[in-house]
């Protein structure tokens, strides 16, 4: 389980395909922290640690993540979204995030707003997805590339966030630009609430 509140943004070092997988290593502040087993969400993807050296740590994605998230889409230098999974005795800053992303979203707008940006993301809308929750709201929470975010201006399948300078500077958001993959996780407790509702 997770928050959206970001630790820091990795830097990839090193993709190693092998059939249907791919194996990621990754540089960050906290690699000596992490253990074999835990798991990282990687641009809100939760993922196990399977081997670490020094500053460095591996992790695994399977075909059904590859296929589902920005993961595969990856290049040596890029940034990415690290999280470690939330303590119990933890607060929730930003929403639940269980790291099992929906679906991908393309960025179609970024503005600059007297310091801070509004990010325009576009989604393929499926209706009956959407009957079982998987959809923005206005002022609801999305998981953007692990961020735990507030919707606004919602449509059927566009949405938008606002970025903070800190949230832009310490996450990869400072490299999204028009036409940047993203990944998506949409609010469980929405999810919970249109499955609740088919049963009515």
């Amino acid at each position: 389980m997770f928050s959206g509140i970001i630790e820091e943004a990795a830097t990839v070092v090193a993709l190693q395909p092998e059939q249907g997988n791919l194996h990621l290593t990754l540089r960050c502040s906290f690699a000596s922290e992490l253990k074999i087993d835990q798991s990282v969400a990687h641009n809100g993807v939760c993922l196990t640690v399977v081997s670490k050296t020094g500053d460095t740590y591996t992790v695994t994605a399977i075909k059904e993540t590859l296929d589902r998230s920005n993961l595969g889409l990856l290049q040596p230098g890029d940034k990415v979204n690290v999280e470690r999974s939330m303590p119990m005795n933890g607060r929730l800053d930003g929403h639940i995030v269980q790291g099992h992303v929906d679906q991908t979203a393309v960025c179609t707008d970024v503005t600059e707003a007297g310091g801070s940006w509004y990010f325009t993301f576009e989604y393929k809308f499926d209706k009956e997805m959407a009957r079982k929750g998987y959809m923005t709201v206005e002022k609801g929470s999305v998981c953007v590339n692990g961020v735990s975010l507030t919707v606004c201006n919602s449509t059927d399948n566009t949405f938008q966030v606002a970025i903070i300078p800190y949230t832009y500077e310490h996450t990869n958001f400072h490299r999204i630009k028009k036409g940047t993959t993203v990944n998506l996780e949409f609010d469980i407790v929405g999810k919970y609430i249109s499955k609740m509702m088919t049963f009515r």
